[in-house]
């Protein structure tokens, strides 16, 4: 989210919470519409893949598309519902092509994680 830290500042803690939920459930349904997996969200990064859970020759064309309709509606997302003078969400989207190895990892609140190479180079395209 560009300009994240400033307005993390500005809001409080829980009208930050309330714009990511907002945000993660429009992005949440257009990865369904895309067939798009959500891995995970961690503070403002949304991280979602294609071709992991089944095959997806055109999985470009699926993460582009995701893409493309998350940056739209991240667009249409108000920061705050009761100040709309405080204008909507701007996100910067970067995506990266390559192998990955995905598993759950640990045993008390496990995650499912992926790691690898294209994982590193997407998370720095900020």
């Amino acid at each position: 989210i560009v300009g994240f830290t400033d307005i993390s500042r500005e809001l409080q803690p829980i009208e930050v919470m309330d714009m990511l939920d907002r945000l993660y459930f429009k992005f949440d349904t257009i990865a369904r519409q895309h067939d798009i997996f959500k891995v995970e969200t961690i503070g403002d990064a949304y991280m979602a893949v294609a071709n992991l859970v089944k095959d997806q020759p055109n999985h470009t064309e699926h993460i582009s598309r995701f893409a493309l309709d998350a940056i739209r509606t991240a667009n249409e997302t108000l920061i705050k519902e009761d100040q709309p003078e405080l204008g909507c969400v701007n996100i910067r989207v970067g995506f990266h092509s390559g192998p990955v190895v995905s598993s759950v990892v640990g045993n008390m609140n496990p995650r499912f994680c992926l790691f690898g190479d294209t994982v590193n180079t997407s998370s720095r395209m900020e």
